[in-house]
């Protein structure tokens, strides 16, 4: 459920009109709702309670710092890939307990800063990984915390790009490669092990898949406690879809009993959702420039481009895409949604089924709040949008529009 409603014929974010709020700010604009985000915290709190996870969210899934502050007031940790995120965990002021650093990729400079932070854990990707936080914390004289991301090779009904457990994965260690990596790690004074890692993919709408990896990755840790290598925490990261637009997403009553049914093992578990919570509680405000037709379809063409909402683009995303203002008397025409940007494609989407538009209307596109302005982009040297929260009749620039001179 969220707050984006129509009262008679007009779109409404919360009980503000998102017309206004285009004529305030200016297109394109990400609006977000702050009802739907609690709404959405709460409702993980509730149902995973019988598992009593720690929840990180994953920052990459969306940065802006307001809608942060919001996550750890709600008791949310951090789930970080980057010096920049560890950052800016630390600024908003997320216990050094509720932090976790994945990535495959991490740098010496972000290791020095993620152990003098004293995170919870590393996701530790790689041996080469570990030996390089053994010897940063050794010279810190102090134990980094870790678990290894272990691969449970995993098939799942995802984008390719977004399944991070095939076998060809760059992500973690194949689990029959992992046991001699806890060996390791075991008699490394300057290393503590206390959890094992995975994370299968996202926008994955099925249970089936996450209890698969829940069975092999709870075999391998009853493996490691056999051979005195005790796990405390088992991080599930994330991965729960949403819909946009007919998929029928399992609820999180059901993910949280199918779980804890699977689950066999005395572990804390830890847990990175990002899209589940964020995705649905924006939408994108696009002005419509000018309309085309061609003998080969028409065309509406906005003034948001692929470097402001790339999904589409990058992985043939869905966004569900809605007049701001409904005109009834309107007849429905099928349209391409098309950017500015000089990309063919630039297309958000392909005959689409709208009343009929006219340049200087605007259109939103829905559930743009997960990997929408976090992945956007100054292609076409195009300044990146503003964003704005609304909580009931008020409303805060959460950043504001990016200025060309600021660019050049």
């Amino acid at each position: 459920m969220d707050y984006f409603r129509y009262r008679e014929d007009e779109l409404f974010a919360e009980d503000v009109p998102l017309k206004f709020l285009a004529g305030r700010f200016g297109t394109p604009l990400y609006v977000y709702s702050k009802k739907t985000i609690v709404r959405h915290l709460r409702a993980f709190k509730r149902s995973f309670s019988v598992l009593n996870p720690l929840i990180c969210f994953a920052y990459k899934a969306n940065y802006n710092r307001k809608i942060l502050e919001i996550m750890k007031k709600e008791g949310f940790g951090a789930d970080c890939v980057s010096m920049g995120e560890l950052k800016l965990a630390k600024k908003i002021g997320v216990p050094s307990s509720k932090i976790v650093f994945n990535g495959n990729g991490k740098t010496e400079e972000e290791i020095e800063m993620a152990v003098g932070m004293k995170i919870k854990m590393f996701n530790v990707d790689s041996v080469e990984e570990l030996l390089t936080i053994s010897r940063i914390a050794r010279k810190r004289n102090t134990r980094a915390n870790i678990a290894f991301r272990v691969n449970p090779e995993i098939e799942v009904p995802t984008h390719p790009h977004i399944a991070t457990a095939l076998k060809q994965s760059k992500f973690g260690i194949p689990l029959e490669d992992a046991f001699s990596a806890y060996e390791l790690a075991k008699q490394i004074p300057s290393i503590a092990v206390l959890g094992v890692h995975f994370h299968i993919g996202s926008q994955i709408t099925e249970v089936g898949p996450f209890l698969k990896a829940l069975r092999k990755t709870s075999a391998f840790v009853r493996k490691l406690g056999r051979r005195r290598i005790p796990v405390k925490f088992l991080n599930i990261g994330g991965g729960i879809g949403v819909r946009y637009h007919r998929e029928l997403p399992a609820d999180l009553d059901t993910y949280a009993r199918e779980f804890a049914k699977c689950l066999k093992i005395p572990v804390k578990i830890i847990m990175e959702p990002g899209r589940a919570i964020i995705a649905n509680a924006a939408v994108l405000l696009a002005k419509v420039v000018a309309t085309k037709k061609t003998r080969y379809g028409n065309f509406a063409v906005v003034d948001a481009g692929m470097n402001d909402l790339v999904r589409p683009s990058m992985y043939g995303s869905y966004h569900e895409i809605e007049p701001v203002k409904i005109f009834e008397d309107r007849k429905k025409t099928k349209y391409s949604v098309v950017g500015p940007v000089c990309e063919s494609g630039d297309i958000f989407a392909k005959k689409a089924a709208l009343r009929q538009v006219f340049a200087g209307e605007l259109l939103a596109f829905r559930s743009a709040g997960a990997y929408g302005y976090s992945m956007s982009s100054n292609y076409n040297l195009r300044s990146r949008p503003a964003e704005v929260l609304v909580d009931g009749k008020n409303f805060i620039e959460i950043r504001k529009r990016e200025k060309t001179e600021d660019l050049i």
